[in-house]
């Protein structure tokens, strides 16, 4: 039982953790445009802060003005999000920590949705003009723990296909 509860406080740590990066991170961002009433700040040849709000999803996909559709959206996540914690109860492997870092990233989003009505996205990477999509670091946690799901999956579905 001990056990159980030293991983459940592993598991949470690691979701704070991930979360209060975000919030940070954010945090001083909206510090800095309210001192400076913009922020765009030139860091590398290919690295800019430049803040912008995301009312869609990550990347900004799924953005509309409507209020109605921003509130299915965000109903929507809500419900990935509890699919994901039913998710990590059930798993016992490594999938669980990739699931806990897309949790701590989807956190750190829906908070954002809940409380400013959009996301603040502020990490701009680029290649001369080529400008990609804006994101932050919840975005960042996600797409690792996304990516990682999906590399887990593709590993098993080899595995099992050479044991055929």
């Amino acid at each position: 039982m001990q056990t159980k509860h030293k991983f459940f406080f592993l598991h949470f740590s690691l979701i704070l953790i991930l979360f209060l990066i975000d919030r940070v991170s954010k945090i001083y961002i909206l510090k800095l445009a309210e001192e400076n009433n913009i922020v765009d700040i030139y860091i590398t040849p290919f690295l800019n802060i430049h803040l912008i709000w995301n009312q869609g999803i990550a990347f900004g996909l799924l953005s509309f003005s409507e209020s109605y559709i921003y509130n299915i959206v965000t109903l929507i996540i809500i419900i990935v999000i509890i699919v994901i914690i039913i998710m990590i109860i059930r798993e016992h492997n490594f999938k669980k920590y990739l699931l806990l870092m897309t949790l701590g990233g989807a956190l750190g989003n829906i908070f954002d949705r809940i409380y400013y009505s959009a996301v603040p996205d502020f990490i701009d990477i680029h290649i001369n003009s080529y400008h990609w999509f804006i994101f932050n670091f919840a975005d960042i946690f996600i797409t690792i723990g996304v990516i990682g799901l999906i590399f887990d999956e593709v590993i098993k579905d080899n595995k099992k296909n050479e044991k055929i």
